[in-house]
């Protein structure tokens, strides 16, 4: 088994009742973040995040990250299920908060720049510059 196929990981640092607080109640998180994960790869086999800050305090950790790949494979995800693979390159920002207790992650909170992700994969149009001899509303 390649190691990026070995989703273990979540089973040693997810707490079993760990929430993810973006997704319905009672959703088993350890499963759910597999199955994101396997859907991350497929759609971008070359998915590399960066982190550029994180910041702890208590229980508490925080970190901002870029998200990057070439979309070459089907992204089975929310609203890009449908999407036939672009072969575009993507760099989209995350903002992650995470509990963290006795070792274990106990909750997550998290956003993502979905919209340009939609963006960069040509399903929805860059928006338009202001003009600015109209003046801002």
């Amino acid at each position: 088994m390649n190691h990026r196929d070995d989703l273990s990981f979540w089973d040693e640092h997810l707490d079993v009742g760990a929430t993810d607080h973006q997704e319905t109640p009672g959703t088993n998180f350890r499963e759910h973040i597999k199955e994101v994960v396997r859907a991350m790869r497929a759609g971008f086999p070359d998915l590399h995040f960066e982190v550029q800050h994180i910041l702890a305090e208590g229980e508490i950790v925080a970190f901002h990250s870029t998200m990057t790949g070439t979309h070459e494979g089907v992204f089975a995800l929310g609203p890009f299920r449908d999407v036939p693979p672009t072969g575009r390159r993507i760099s989209v920002r995350h903002m992650h908060f995470l509990r963290v207790q006795s070792g274990k992650t106990t909750d997550l909170w998290h956003l993502w720049d979905t919209p340009a992700l939609l963006r960069q994969l040509g399903v929805t149009p860059s928006p338009r510059p202001l003009n600015p001899s109209k003046g801002a509303v």
